[in-house]
């Protein structure tokens, strides 16, 4: 293996880029690692060649992401797209394939900034044809400017649900429906924590302006719905469900369903990092500090794979891991790193004070959580609700024993999708804590890698990695 870089930035959203323009601007040497094939990461997807027609039908908080694109023109700075990583060992050694080709490089100190993914919202009928999460369908309005055809009905709960709705019209799409999951009683427990949510008021004034837009569309709009379930043959022909006392069924050949983000934990799983079960958003959380430290020496992490704030938070994280990066290297002195930090953790306090409204108002529906027998849980392995349960009864304790079981979370996925509500089946079937029961176990590779690329990477020259 090669000398080791001086810093390597894994993913290239709003947390990554602002950890690199950081490091760059106080002249440390930065490879800056992106699995998509263009820099924004899933917030500012193909934000580098969005139209203005498309950055206005996406909003301006979408546009605003054309800015951090600025330190790709830095000197210090070698990006690389389309780069998969699949490997982040202790010693900090980063295995990636680009185009075909396995490469690995050490580096002196790695800033993670794995992002986020949609939390999965098991029902009845979920893998149908035709289903699909509300996140994908923004990608491919940002990437290719596609639009659902004939309308699509939006299920779930979260502001993303909201947004993507109002994008949709805005670009000339329709909305059959919006059927909205979360639990009425969850406005009553938000409320103590609104006075600190109006330290950020844009957020509320955001909101206010979207249920706007979807009330000029006078698209049906039905509120606290559960019972959920996605009938058809081949593909979807229908949701049912129960809202207001009564039973719909609303015709639908798209279903796009969201039910919040949460951290991808794959990469400081697979490290061995300690990770906290927060209560109020139903996921983990890696053990960080201030500066998105980890107890690894040299193992950052930045943005929502740290905790869920948002863009603008991602942002803010970012750019203290990469102002902590530049000290530990020696480009910057601690006075000078505490200083450049200031504002930037005033700013990032800010922005975090208004979590615990969002955490409590948008907490998921329990039937997603602990969804019903016939539900299929692990997609990979075809596992359902009931066979995990059924696990339990046989006297399986946690997820990596239900591999064991029924090869729940051994697909290709690792348990990306599935890990969560496993993990929360579990624990209420045995009348656990999730903290108790954990998490499935992460080994490399963390994404597909082949025998020919690591046998290419295998014959390779220690200078090879380019």
């Amino acid at each position: 293996m090669s000398d080791p870089v001086p810093l390597i930035v894994i993913g290239a959203g709003p947390a990554g880029l602002c950890a690199a323009a950081e490091a760059t601007a106080a002249g440390v040497e930065t490879l800056l690692l992106d699995e998509q094939t263009a820099p924004g990461g899933q917030i500012y997807r193909a934000i580098g060649r969005a139209s203005p027609e498309r950055q206005a039908i996406l909003g301006s908080d979408y546009g605003r992401g054309a800015r951090l694109l600025e330190v790709l023109d830095s000197g210090c700075l070698d990006y690389r797209p389309s780069a998969s990583v699949w490997q982040v060992t202790p010693e900090r050694e980063v295995y990636f394939t680009i185009a075909g080709q396995a490469q690995s490089l050490r580096a002196e100190r790695i800033v993670l900034a794995s992002g986020a993914m949609e939390r999965p919202m098991p029902f009845p009928g979920w893998t149908l044809p035709g289903v699909m999460g509300a996140g994908a369908a923004q990608t491919l309005l940002k990437s290719s400017g596609l639009l659902p055809g004939g309308g699509a009905v939006l299920a779930g709960s979260g502001p993303l649900l909201f947004l993507v709705a109002s994008q949709i019209l805005d670009a000339g799409g329709r909305i059959a429906a919006l059927v909205e999951t979360t639990p009425r009683g969850n406005s009553m427990r938000a409320m103590p924590y609104l006075p600190a949510m109006l330290r950020m008021p844009s957020y509320l004034t955001k909101g206010a302006v979207l249920l706007a837009r979807l009330r000029r569309a006078k698209a049906p709009h039905f509120k606290g719905a559960h019972n959920l379930s996605a009938q058809g043959g081949k593909r979807i022909e229908f949701l049912r469900f129960t809202a207001g006392g009564r039973d719909h069924d609303v015709p639908c050949s798209l279903l796009l369903l969201h039910q919040g983000v949460v951290s991808n934990v794959q990469i400081t799983r697979a490290l061995g990092l300690a990770h906290d079960w927060k209560p109020l958003p139903r996921a983990w959380q890696p053990r960080l500090d201030p500066w998105g430290g980890s107890a690894l020496e040299g193992i950052a992490m930045a943005g929502d794979g740290g905790g869920i704030f948002g863009a603008r938070a991602a942002e803010l994280q970012g750019r203290l891991a990469g102002l902590d990066a530049a000290y530990r290297l020696g480009k910057l002195t601690q006075a000078a790193r505490d200083a450049k930090a200031r504002s930037v953790q005033r700013a990032l306090a800010a922005e975090r004070a208004a979590r615990p409204f969002l955490d409590r108002l948008y907490q998921p529906a329990a039937e997603f959580l602990n969804p019903a027998d016939e539900t299929l849980v692990c997609r990979c392995e075809e596992v359902t609700a009931g066979q995990i349960r059924g696990f339990v009864k046989l006297g399986c304790l946690g997820p990596n024993q239900a591999k064991s079981f029924g090869r729940a979370g051994m697909g290709p996925c690792q348990g990306r999708v599935c890990g969560l509500c496993v993990s929360e089946i579990i624990a209420r079937a045995r009348g656990a804590d999730v903290q108790d029961v954990g998490y499935f176990r992460i080994r490399p590779p963390i994404k597909p890698v082949t025998l020919a690329e690591l046998a290419a990477m295998a014959c390779a020259g220690p200078n090879d990695a380019k």
